[in-house]
């Protein structure tokens, strides 16, 4: 059986992105394809997003960015292409941490317990990734609408702060892993 995948479209993204005066007059058109339960194990579910590369007027294409309920923690791993992965913690405007991980194939990028993210492809190339999360975790998006979106955007010119937050801590820039780590426990 062939999953089908769900379409994120731009009039689903248009209030997380910066260029408000591009997006106002695009047309809608497919940014991304998520694959949800590729594959279940263990109680964790495997799903797969294509992003096609792409610049959402002054910002490069990106996910619409999410928070996990239950307080779990998700781990992505880039299959193809490279991705940047904007990852932040905080409450409501008050951001307390944000950081940085740039991937590429092979890499894997954990995203911790509380923190919200979004997926960001710069590149010219496609971009393939897979994520493993618990299968209770359910992506609240809530917080990136209402703010919108992270506390950052990655345009042509750079990282410039979202104003809609209060308090944005200076970006700082982590590594990947260098692969996926054999037991996922910690997703449970």
């Amino acid at each position: 059986m062939e999953i089908k995948p769900e379409i994120r479209y731009l009039n689903d993204m248009k209030m997380v992105l910066y260029d408000q005066k591009w997006a106002k007059k695009a047309p809608d058109f497919e940014v991304y394809y998520m694959y949800r339960g590729v594959k279940k194990k263990n109680g964790l579910r495997y799903d797969i997003t294509v992003i096609p590369p792409r610049t959402l007027g002054k910002e490069f294409v990106k996910t619409k960015g999410h928070e996990h309920s239950g307080n779990y923690s998700e781990i992505y791993i880039v299959l193809k292409g490279e991705a940047i992965y904007l990852i932040q913690k905080g409450k409501g405007n008050n951001i307390e941490d944000v950081y940085v991980v740039k991937a590429k194939k092979g890499n894997a990028v954990p995203v911790p317990r509380g923190y919200s993210h979004v997926t960001i492809n710069y590149s010219k190339k496609m971009l393939r990734e897979a994520n493993w999360s618990n299968e209770k975790c359910k992506n609240i998006y809530d917080l990136f609408e209402k703010k919108r979106g992270a506390c950052y955007y990655y345009t042509k010119e750079g990282w410039i702060k979202n104003k809609n937050y209060d308090i944005v801590p200076k970006l700082h820039f982590e590594k990947p892993l260098k692969k996926l780590p054999k037991n996922l426990n910690f997703l449970k």
